[in-house]
């Protein structure tokens, strides 16, 4: 049974490892949604999809599992957007999604969509690490290292901090 999970995942933290890790043992196959995939160098979408595509793989690297990590754009036509998402990923089973819009568009075309548990939501939440970053806070014990070393390797630190910067603060 192959399952599909769809999320921003900006950045990949532990919480969404720990849901990764849990769906692996109820399937076969993951396929990773990167959701909003177009978006990018803003506050809540700091990260590139190629980026997050690093972030996870990176992440994964130690565990033995086959998944796929595929970008997903959005098409902001609620009608057609499991089409597309069909059309984009390999076939899948079920989905896990605790979106509520996405349950009932997936359910309409016949899946089974299954809540995935939340782990720690408060800390493990991509908000709060941005949150972290921009003041200065502990974040990394938040995300697993392959992040860690793709946010090194992009200076995202920076990214997020310039990007939390109002025009008039920039230094020329």
């Amino acid at each position: 049974m192959r399952a599909l999970i769809i999320g921003r995942w900006q950045p990949f933290h532990n919480g969404h490892l720990s849901i990764i890790k849990e769906i692996s043992n109820e399937v076969d196959e993951i396929i990773i949604g990167i959701g909003s995939a177009q978006k990018s160098h803003s506050l809540d979408n700091p990260f590139t999809a190629g980026e997050r595509i690093m972030m996870i793989i990176k992440s994964l690297k130690k565990y033995n599992f086959p998944y796929y990590v595929i970008p997903i754009k959005d098409i902001e036509f609620n009608a057609v957007w499991v089409s597309y998402v069909e059309a984009l990923t390999p076939p899948f089973d079920i989905v896990y999604s605790g979106n509520a819009l996405v349950k009932e568009l997936f359910e309409e075309k016949g899946y089974e969509v299954r809540k995935p548990k939340l782990y720690n939501r408060t800390e493990y939440s991509g908000t709060e690490i941005r949150k972290r970053i921009i003041n200065n806070e502990d974040w990394k014990h938040l995300i697993p290292n392959g992040v860690i070393n793709v946010i090194d390797e992009i200076d995202g630190e920076n990214r997020i901090k310039r990007l939390n910067m109002k025009d008039y603060d920039i230094i020329e």
